[in-house]
């Protein structure tokens, strides 16, 4: 029987401060030493995956798996917002090395969520105490990360009294990282029941690793096609013990390990910045700091360190949620991986700009910064498949609740804007209403059919309930009279603009876009619905980017 609900996990909720300072200060010291920089400029030169570093990493003297495992099978008993900040560090040294680190996570969450005591007590425990490199497969040749469409079997195999003992596994599975060095994998075959996770152990007849990729980025990392034929795994691998979970524990895994991804963006981004401000603050052209030119600051950095940040404060409040033991934060885990990556990834390519010709050299690092962010676009679930989970599962919760998830978050902006002025809440209220009746609209005339329509509107979710985190973060560094607290403010304020004007060409793209509406319509639309807050978003906004560049860059 699964014990993934049992009293005992919920009542874990993570490390406290000063076990977690000490994780980071062991990744500070990994960055001088076993990941220096000049290592990791090698391993992405030669495409090399230094197998041996990574289990140096697992070792007794490091063991930074063991954030990850509960207690009570060996580890440190880490919750989400833990892995979430370890991941977003490791990821400012080197994404490729990251990704195989993250490997061993994710081919631990379907036992973590499924899984038995007494496979808990054997794979985790193996993990727990270091001997173990695992990978996670799932994704097909044609499937993608499609659950529902995996083609790779698991035929039940009986004995004379017709108790199944085992299963014989046949397929193919593609894009499995740290698959040719993993000592075991989970991996999610059909039985007759329907998608299961079952633990197949390296060496095992017929499962066959592949040569690893060659790759556009994440060079340090492997990934490997794996095939299986005729593969038999004995009921005691199957997880759970029950077939026909996997789907289940899939979607409890997606909500979680999107969140990591979602870290890795969040960090690789940080690091392209992390570059990129210091050099503006040391480079002349024409006469002045690239610091002090609004081209460079305006363009360049600023609209990458408010996202960034406006990620950082969405991530937070999810992996918090994650730790006070709520369910169901599959959309959640898709809004942070969306917004996240494809903001990293902007950072990095803007970044190479800042730059000039120096960021297109290896050794400053931001060119490889740049091809290894664009993989979290596309990993875990490409950018497109998040774009739409986000906006199906909120268009159905829009109208089953008639508006209130929206007005919930309308409301409490306008609440927070009367104790908290000049962050932009305003307009994240009023980007908010309009959303609503924006997917009510859609609703009514059956434009959920039209994909670039819910793509517009999963964008402008993603600003709202993003754009909603960033300012009660900065509310609460305001409260608490936190050093930061003026920044976070700007950047809110800043941000609001950005969320307002991205549900403007939603709306704009709806009513004049589709060629549906004739201008009776669209004037009923305008009449109903108030635009002035939204349209209105880019008041003052110079001068407030100007004071956010005089802090970021301590001019």
């Amino acid at each position: 029987m699964s014990e993934s609900a049992s009293a005992s996990e919920k009542a874990r909720y993570g490390l406290d401060s000063e076990m977690r300072q000490m994780v980071l200060d062991t990744v500070a010291q990994l960055s001088k030493r076993l990941l220096a920089k000049g290592k990791v400029l090698e391993w992405d030169k030669k495409e090399s995956f230094p197998e041996e570093t990574i289990r140096e990493m697992l070792g007794p003297e490091i063991g930074l798996q063991l954030l990850m495992i509960p207690e009570k099978y060996g580890g440190m008993g880490g919750g989400a917002k833990d892995s979430y900040i370890l991941t977003r560090e490791m990821s400012k040294i080197c994404l490729g090395i990251t990704t195989a680190f993250f490997a061993i996570q994710l081919g631990a969450d379907p036992l973590m969520v499924g899984g038995t005591v007494e496979q808990k007590k054997k794979w985790l425990g193996a993990i727990a105490e270091g001997n173990a490199l695992v990978a996670y497969a799932v994704t097909e040749p044609g499937a993608g990360s499609d659950v529902a469409n995996i083609k790779t079997k698991a035929e039940p195999v009986v004995n004379d009294s017709g108790k199944v003992t085992g299963y014989k596994i046949n397929g193919t599975k593609q894009f499995i990282s740290t698959g040719g060095a993993a000592d075991f994998i989970t991996l999610l075959a059909k039985t007759p029941e329907g998608p299961s996770f079952f633990v197949i152990e390296k060496g095992t007849e017929g499962y066959i690793p592949g040569r690893s990729e060659e790759k556009h980025g994440i060079r340090a990392s492997q990934t490997s096609q794996l095939t299986f034929t005729d593969v038999f795994v004995p009921i005691e691998n199957l997880i759970g013990g029950i077939p026909g979970k996997g789907f289940k524990q899939a979607n409890q895994v997606f909500g979680y390990t999107r969140l990591m991804v979602a870290a890795m963006g969040l960090g690789a981004g940080q690091a392209a910045l992390d570059i990129a401000i210091p050099y503006a603050k040391e480079r002349f052209v024409s006469g002045s700091l690239l610091s002090e030119k609004q081209g460079y600051t305006h363009k360049l950095i600023l609209p990458h360190a408010i996202r960034l940040e406006a990620a950082g404060a969405y991530i937070e409040e999810i992996a918090d949620r994650l730790d006070a033991r709520e369910r169901d934060l599959q959309v959640e885990g898709s809004i942070a991986k969306y917004f996240a990556t494809e903001t990293g990834n902007r950072a990095a390519e803007d970044a190479m700009q800042a730059l000039g010709g120096y960021g297109y050299t290896s050794e400053f690092e931001v060119e490889k910064i740049k091809r290894d962010v664009k993989i979290t676009c596309i990993y875990e679930g490409a950018s497109e498949v998040q774009q739409n989970i986000i906006s199906t599962f909120r268009w159905r919760t829009t109208v089953k609740s008639k508006g209130e998830f929206y007005g919930a978050i309308a409301r409490e902006m306008d609440a927070l804007e009367q104790s908290f002025d000049d962050a932009g809440c305003r307009y994240y209220a009023a980007a908010a209403n309009a959303l609503n009746e924006a997917i009510l609209l859609v609703h009514r005339n059956r434009l959920n059919r039209m994909q670039h329509i819910m793509f517009g509107l999963a964008d402008t979710m993603v600003h709202v309930e993003v754009g909603a985190a960033l300012a009660r973060k900065a509310a609460a560094a305001d409260r608490a009279g936190d050093a930061a607290a003026e920044k976070l403010r700007l950047m809110s304020r800043i941000f609001a603009h950005d969320a307002a004007r991205t549900a403007h060409e939603t709306i704009m793209t709806i009513l004049m876009g589709t060629g549906i509406f004739d201008e009776g319509a669209i004037n009923e639309f305008r009449a109903s619905v108030d635009l002035t807050e939204i349209v209105e978003s880019c008041r003052n906004l110079v001068p407030a980017m100007d004071r956010l560049a005089d802090i970021i860059f301590e001019r």
